[in-house]
């Protein structure tokens, strides 16, 4: 799909140079490719609530890394947004988890965090000079090769999988990847990496609410109030500090003294 689009008249491909390779290969190799492997790994140690606290350590290290190598800085806004933001994220984690965290499972899952961290900072490194597009498909297909180990095995289970789990699959790739992360590339091309990964905040809230609606999975009431102290955060961290005018002496003033 990726590859399609990228084929459309008018969308001439930009030659990386080295070292925009190099990004390419940490982005595809850690967001595409580990990234999308770890945490579906850590589910069949730990429950989904617990899973979602500690993935979601992620866009704090985005932050942190945006501000230490891209220059953003760490506005205090952005700061408040992400701790009240990562506080609904645990609201939503306690209400939703069950049984022992395992250790292993929590391993895969803080890997997980910190490849998506890396991953992100490399891409808006990259983007600075190629095509939102043409860096998502080079990335995709570098996590692609990362995942060609398991492709006798996909190819054996395909065969029996229902045909409801094959669509299932065949969406995960085209929305939640395909059109997903290109949307996120082209909106990480225009605006700074920390601020946009808190955004990703608002996923938690908009999945219970999407449980409750289509799959009549009431809540608990603690993870209604965590989805909206993550609505909070992320309105938090887009507020801007005041811009201070210097106040201009007026014409005149001070005359005679």
């Amino acid at each position: 799909m990726l590859g399609a689009l990228l084929g459309v008249p008018r969308r001439p491909w930009v030659a990386p140079t080295g070292r925009e390779w190099r990004l390419l290969a940490v982005c595809g190799v850690g967001w595409f490719g580990v990234y999308n492997v770890a945490p579906n790994a850590a589910e069949q140690h730990l429950d989904a609530g617990t899973t979602a606290m500690l993935v979601n350590v992620g866009p704090i290290l985005i932050a942190v890394l945006a501000g230490l190598w891209l220059g953003e800085g760490l506005p205090r806004w952005l700061v408040a947004g992400l701790a009240v933001a990562f506080a609904g994220v645990l609201l939503i984690g306690v209400a939703t988890r069950g049984g022992d965290a395992d250790a292993g499972g929590v391993v895969l899952c803080l890997v997980a965090a910190v490849t998506y961290a890396v991953g992100v900072v490399a891409q808006k490194s990259v983007l600075r000079r190629l095509p939102p597009l043409q860096v998502t498909f080079t990335a995709c297909a570098i996590g692609t090769l990362c995942c060609l180990p398991s492709a006798g095995s996909l190819a054996a289970e395909l065969g029996q999988a229902p045909c409801g789990s094959v669509a299932g699959l065949v969406h995960l790739g085209a929305v939640p990847t395909a059109l997903a992360f290109s949307t996120w590339a082209y909106a990480l091309a225009r605006t700074g990496a920390g601020r946009l990964g808190v955004t990703t905040y608002l996923v938690p809230p908009l999945v219970v609410l999407m449980g409750w609606l289509l799959l009549a999975e009431v809540p608990p009431a603690l993870a209604v109030v965590g989805g909206g102290v993550c609505l909070a955060g992320v309105a938090l961290s887009r507020r801007r500090a005041p811009v201070r005018r210097p106040q201009v002496q007026r014409a005149g003033a001070g005359a005679g003294a």
